[in-house]
């Protein structure tokens, strides 16, 4: 049964601003409803935050990282509990659920282990006389974080603002808002004091508004390149920081002496995991044409073997889609590259099933033009790409507005560097697919966005970095 969740409010909502359904897309029944609060309850939350601020910034280093490894194993002690909840709100498989945890907790542990040494002053010699380099909090950092990983895109960000020194405000995305008051729930069992870590139950237009707010310093984003676009431009217009993770289309190239059977495991797992439903899943697959029909037919028979339905059953690789809204547009730009020429040599289909289901789907003869060549596919489609050389499949993986991650396959590892150092993307796995990992930076260029996060980098993203001289 569906239950009425109101969100926490500063102060008495002065009219109605509607209500949100969360629905279990596996099921497509209502799991719970939440009243939104109005902008006027959402700044109120922005100003405790300030407030917290003022006290949070003074508060030892070592002291937020005893808070941020606490945290670590309060996460530890609810993974089931948040895995079991990712998987009804957005449809993930449960093991594929409980990974996300897993990485949550990595996370917390390297932040806790490695992150005091990047916020130490640093010492040295100016012309004028003895230099010192500051690393000091912002203040507060607005944050809009997306339904498909609902608890490490929160932890991701959290956790190293939190041990800058920073407060946060958080806008989750309304399928996912129970992870979120379950998040808030956990930092403050960890120690965390009140109005350093805050949710938001808010649409978008008013997260967007919140950015203008005068106690606002910073905002982080993880979403599509048109909510980038607009969220950098009200930031800019105030010239406030921003961090912007956005979009991908990454190529993956398997060259003429890839070990065909270890790449096509791997690019279907690249393809499939999260239900395709990844910002920096595989998903153009650009192959030597010497290999390509050995390596086309073993991958569309791999794709069509993949088992999808409840994602409770283990058995199961992928789950639903999110959303119904999210499948429709998926399935729209499979029909749309056909209708303009691209063969679907499997899938493509809406199953007559309940549940927001699609199947993996192989597209090729994608052309310039056709969503599957220029667009973002959010689900389990690969496009299959046949080149003559190293160089022709380089400059087709960088025809594109996107630049998150992406791919090399060679037997030869000194061919795949330097092929991987030509592919204009911020992260490149050789020889493997990989999802983000704690020790090292992620994020993209292009239309993928700018900033990075993990190893860290995404510690200093919101720091004053501040030069003192004693002079001589």
């Amino acid at each position: 049964m569906a239950q009425l969740q109101t969100a926490p409010t500063h102060q008495t909502q002065d009219m109605n601003h509607g209500q949100v359904e969360c629905i279990n897309p596996a099921t497509e029944e209502v799991i719970s409803r939440y009243d939104c609060q109005s902008q006027t309850d959402a700044e109120a939350v922005v100003d405790t935050a300030h407030n917290a601020f003022l006290t949070w910034r003074d508060t030892s280093i070592e002291a937020r990282s005893k808070i941020i490894d606490s945290m670590g194993q309060i996460i530890t002690q609810n993974k089931n509990e948040i895995a079991a909840m990712i998987t009804e709100q957005m449809g993930k498989p449960i093991e594929q659920a409980k990974s996300e945890v897993d990485l949550c907790i990595a996370i917390c542990e390297y932040t806790q282990k490695h992150g005091p040494a990047f916020l130490q002053a640093e010492h040295r010699e100016a012309n004028a006389g003895k230099g010192t380099i500051v690393y000091q909090p912002l203040g507060v950092i607005l944050a809009m974080q997306p339904w498909n990983f609902p608890l490490y895109q929160v932890i991701r960000y959290s956790i190293p603002n939190i041990l800058a020194g920073n407060t946060t405000v958080l806008k989750h995305s309304e399928l996912c808002w129970g992870t979120a008051a379950k998040i808030a729930e956990m930092y403050t069992a960890a120690g965390l004091p009140e109005g350093v870590f805050n949710v938001v139950y808010v649409n978008n237009e008013i997260a967007d508004a919140l950015v203008e707010h005068k106690h606002i310093k910073g905002v982080t984003l993880t979403g599509s390149a048109e909510a980038g676009k607009i969220v950098a431009k009200k930031a800019g217009a105030h010239l406030k920081k921003t961090v912007l993770e956005l979009g991908g289309s990454d190529p993956y190239i398997i060259l003429d002496d890839a070990n065909i059977k270890s790449a096509i495991a791997a690019c279907v797992n690249g393809r499939i995991n999260n239900g395709g439903q990844t910002c920096v899943a595989a998903k153009r697959f650009i192959v030597s044409e010497s290999i390509f029909d050995d390596f086309k037919n073993k991958f569309v028979q791999a794709m069509e073997n993949v088992s999808y339905g409840d994602p409770t059953n283990v058995d199961n690789q992928m789950g639903p889609m999110s959303s119904k809204a999210g499948r429709e547009k998926l399935h729209n730009q499979v029909e749309e590259s056909i209708s303009q020429g691209a063969k679907c040599l499997v899938g493509g289909k809406i199953p007559n099933k309940t549940g927001y289901y699609y199947p993996a789907t192989v597209l090729e003869n994608a052309k310039p033009g056709m969503p599957a060549y220029d667009d973002e596919l959010f689900g389990p489609v690969a496009v299959l790409f046949k080149v003559k050389n190293d160089q022709e499949a380089i400059k087709l993986a960088n025809d594109h507005r996107y630049g998150l991650g992406g791919g090399v396959f060679s037997e030869n590892i000194s061919r795949a560097k330097q092929v991987a150092e030509q592919i204009e993307t911020g992260m490149v796995n050789i020889n493997g697919y990989a999802l983000a990992q704690p020790n090292m930076p992620f994020g993209g260029v292009k239309e993928s966005g700018y900033g990075r996060e993990h190893g860290g980098f995404g510690i200093r993203e919101f720091v004053n970095i501040k030069s003192i001289v004693v002079c001589d």
